[in-house]
């Protein structure tokens, strides 16, 4: 079976390495971008299936990343992240296909957990419990 595919997209270096090093662990292929541009190529070249997207960007902000995401694969499933509890933004995210999003500094834990649960077929609302 195929790896699954993460992208992370965040310009804060320590956040990028943090989740790359969790997400590499789960025995995902990781992929990394600090702008939007980075981001698009990544989503372009690699198809991930998901998407982990902080807000606040400099350069193309995280709604204008997702949008151009969904745009070119609207299965794509995308997380956002965000320093900033800007409700509007959120709620805007949501409506262009967001699934949710973590509030810096995020449970490492409580996203590990979500991503996994995405990966492995967590598009039916029921829970599914992960075991060894």
């Amino acid at each position: 079976m195929e790896k699954k595919k993460v992208l992370i997209v965040d310009d804060q270096n320590g956040i990028r390495v943090l989740l790359l090093e969790v997400f590499s662990s789960e025995g995902y292929n990781t992929f990394q971008a600090a702008n939007g541009k980075i981001a698009l190529e990544i989503v372009k070249r690699e198809s991930p299936d998901l998407v982990l997207l902080d807000m606040k960007i400099p350069g193309m902000d995280g709604l204008e990343i997702l949008k151009h995401i969904k745009a070119i694969d609207s299965s794509i499933k995308v997380i956002m992240m965000t320093a900033y509890g800007e409700l509007d933004m959120i709620k805007e995210a949501t409506d262009h296909g967001a699934l949710m999003h973590f509030t810096k500094p995020f449970d490492i834990d409580e996203m590990r957990m979500e991503v996994n649960k995405q990966l492995q077929g967590g598009n039916s609302p029921g829970r599914f419990a992960v075991g060894s």
